[in-house]
């Protein structure tokens, strides 16, 4: 049992040994890209989960930004992109597919789309509108109510006798909280004593 633990803690501490000199490595390879000008974006090698993070993490504290793309988890792989060349979300998507990011063929593709909107709006507008039932309950049940029933019942009607019409002044209490408690508590004593 010592022995193994032994055996353990030194394969704790070469790995750790590795991923400090795999960051260190990362770190060189992402200050050399951000120093080459003409290179927008990096591709790194396929990796493992622990170094992906290792590389996001170095990606972040140098201002880049940084995607993990691929399939299976043997075959993912980070892409390192400089601020200013931010992937949109269809080169984005283009490289999750698994393809090779092409701006003229995604701008084609785009200009194809909104061709393909404005016919769709053109033959919306030219179409009669669809025969279907009406949206609005005044038009769905006009021909039992009829179109003036709403405005006569609005015109005949008048307030309710049993309630009557109360003055602004009588509705608002200008007492205060402790008023109101008070007399409150003088009625429940009232009560009380009628009740002895």
């Amino acid at each position: 049992a010592p022995e193994q633990a032994a055996r353990m803690k030194k394969l704790q501490e070469q790995e750790k040994r590795q991923k400090v000199e795999f960051r260190k490595r990362m770190e060189q390879e992402v200050s050399q890209f951000i120093q080459a000008t003409g290179e927008p974006r990096r591709r790194f090698q396929p990796m493992n989960k622990i170094e992906r993070s290792i590389l996001h993490d170095v990606a972040e504290v140098a201002g880049l930004t940084s995607f993990s793309f691929g399939d299976d988890e043997d075959s993912r792989y980070v892409m390192v992109f400089k601020k200013e060349f931010a992937p949109s979300d269809e080169e984005l998507d283009a490289y999750r597919r698994g393809e090779e990011w092409d701006p003229a063929r995604a701008e084609e593709r785009r200009r194809l789309r909104e061709l393909a909107a404005q016919q769709e709006e053109a033959e919306l507008e030219c179409s009669p509108a669809p025969s279907g039932p009406p949206n609005d309950y005044k038009d769905k049940y006009r021909h039992l109510i009829g179109s003036d029933a709403a405005k006569a019942a609005a015109r005949t009607m008048e307030a309710n006798k049993a309630y009557g019409c109360v003055p602004v002044a009588n509705k608002r209490d200008t007492r205060s909280i402790e008023e109101a408690m008070n007399e409150i508590r003088a009625k429940k004593r009232l009560r009380q004593a009628e009740d002895e």
